[in-house]
């Protein structure tokens, strides 16, 4: 069965990158290693702070539409929820 990733990453100045995948460890490596031209690139989004698991790729895009809608602060409340220092859980995905 597949999965699909909801995911939130931000550089160090804290600005936040909603995107979805289906395959977060190499989606991950990507940003890290800016494999990716445009937005993460250009302001090196670069730690995963939150992620949630669907198995639809329709629901997993109609949350991450949602998500992207929301104010800033609900966003980080989202993220706190999970994720209180807001730090690279990136190795969460690796195991």
């Amino acid at each position: 069965m597949s999965q699909y990733y909801v995911y939130i990453m931000k550089n160090k100045s804290g600005t936040l990158y909603i995107g979805v995948t289906s395959n977060l460890k190499k989606r991950i490596y990507e940003h890290k290693a800016n494999l990716i031209p445009g937005f993460t690139h250009k302001y090196n989004i670069d730690s995963l702070v939150y992620f949630e698991t669907y198995s639809d790729v329709n629901d997993a895009i109609a949350r991450e539409k949602q998500i992207k809608k929301w104010r800033r602060q609900k966003k980080i409340d989202l993220i706190k929820s999970q994720n209180p220092d807001l730090n690279d859980i990136s190795s969460n995905c690796y195991d």
